[in-house]
């Protein structure tokens, strides 16, 4: 692995809990997000000399309070604040940094999806800054241009420093209200690392897990949550299939075509007995339906063993709770595989605004293609490949492209 692989690493398995850290004690985004940028830079040109030091991670986050330090000297009037910080700036290279619960990160998150920002700057925010989603990669989940994007991420942090929003996990009466933004964050998270929206790779193993370790947190904070419990219980079911999703050479394999042996068993107990949990809360909620359409898609042993009839019926109920394209498109999915690909296809012709969705373009394609339309399938999968940022699905829909052009 080169140095600039190595940091990119690093960056990706430690950003947001570096960003943490610093924002927890410099109490500014800006500074925090210029330092660490200054520390990356730091680490490129000082590893290539001495080698990658025992814990990069530490390293980086020794040099990035250096960095903060350094800006805020010169600033004149920041001197009294200076000599406060200066004696907690001692980390050596071989410390672990601290994984306290809830930490730092959870305070960040809760900062982030304050009531005072709307709900796309809550999510985008904390998408960006403890995801560890670049600007490009936020933009595309809210479909808006990047420098759309880049201003709303510089308008919200404006915002949280002007408004005095404080950096803590707030009192038990407040939590509820910053629930929503929180829960769609972390499931944002984990959708990014288990399916990249760009890249060479189709899976991200840090958000996943990272993701999935935030709702634990929430879940131990949240005890009385039944959505806390469902996104844990979701995230951890569609975790259990992802050391399967693609082969040793990182190509796509279908749900359908997986190796369910090899499927992760212990996360399935995990997430069925969460979602148990979830359901005897009697709060149903959208992240408990989701789970419950992936326990049924687990229990299967085989997939003509999966219940589609009753995943339909889950969908239904989706649909009443939030109903949306993507939804729409999923529920089409599910009546296509219930009773015919005609059925499905006819359900997906009917959805407004899908075209600009990708998913909705594989569907049809797909469906297309089951029914022995090669022509339509041809159109279809030429308008998901257009769409497509990643390369492990592209290269999947184009080898699917060429068997329908041999037809």
């Amino acid at each position: 692995m080169t140095v600039a692989q190595q940091i990119e690493a690093t960056f990706r398995e430690e950003h947001g809990r570096i960003l943490a850290a610093l924002i927890s004690q410099f109490r500014d985004f800006e500074l925090a997000e210029d330092a660490l940028q200054d520390a990356l830079l730091n680490a490129l040109e000082h590893w290539k000399i001495s080698g990658v030091p025992n814990n990069p991670g530490a390293w980086l986050l020794t040099v990035a309070k250096r960095r903060a330090v350094d800006r805020l000297r010169r600033q004149s009037t920041q001197d009294t604040y200076i000599e406060s910080l200066e004696p907690t700036i001692v980390i050596e290279d071989e410390h672990v940094m601290n994984d306290s619960t809830p930490d730092d990160r959870l305070k960040l998150m809760f900062t982030c999806c304050h009531p005072s920002l709307n709900l796309e700057a809550q999510v985008a925010l904390t998408l960006h800054t403890l995801g560890g989603l670049s600007t490009e990669e936020v933009a595309r989940a809210f479909l808006v241009t990047p420098s759309t994007m880049a201003q709303r991420l510089a308008r919200a942090r404006r915002k949280i420093k002007n408004a005095g929003i404080p950096y803590r996990i707030p009192p038990d009466d407040l939590l509820p209200e910053r629930l929503n933004a929180l829960l769609a964050t972390i499931y944002l998270i984990f959708n990014e690392g288990y399916c990249a929206t760009s890249g060479d790779d189709l899976i991200r193993q840090d958000l996943c897990q990272e993701a999935i370790r935030l709702a634990r947190i929430l879940v131990r904070l949240m005890s009385t949550s039944a959505e806390a419990h469902g996104l844990l219980a979701l995230m951890l079911l569609h975790d259990s299939r992802r050391e399967t999703r693609t082969d040793a050479d990182g190509n796509l394999i279908l749900l359908e075509d997986q190796n369910r042996a090899k499927w992760d068993h212990a996360k399935i107990t995990d997430g069925t007995a969460i979602l148990d949990q979830a359901l005897i809360l009697y709060d149903p909620g959208p992240y408990q339906v989701q789970a419950a359409i992936s326990a049924l898609h687990a229990e299967a042993k085989t997939p003509d063993q999966t219940d589609w009839k009753q995943i339909v019926a889950l969908y239904d109920s989706l649909m009443v709770m939030t109903p949306s394209p993507i939804i729409a498109v999923n529920r089409a999915v599910a009546i296509a595989m219930a009773d015919s690909p005609d059925a499905g296809l006819f359900l997906l012709h009917r959805i407004q605004d899908a075209d600009s969705y990708y998913p909705y373009h594989v569907a049809c394609a797909d469906l297309y293609r089951r029914l022995d339309q090669p022509q339509n399938a041809v159109t279809s999968y030429q308008k998901a490949i257009a769409m497509c940022n990643n390369k492990s699905e592209r290269d999947y829909l184009e080898h699917r492209l060429e068997e329908m052009l041999k037809l």
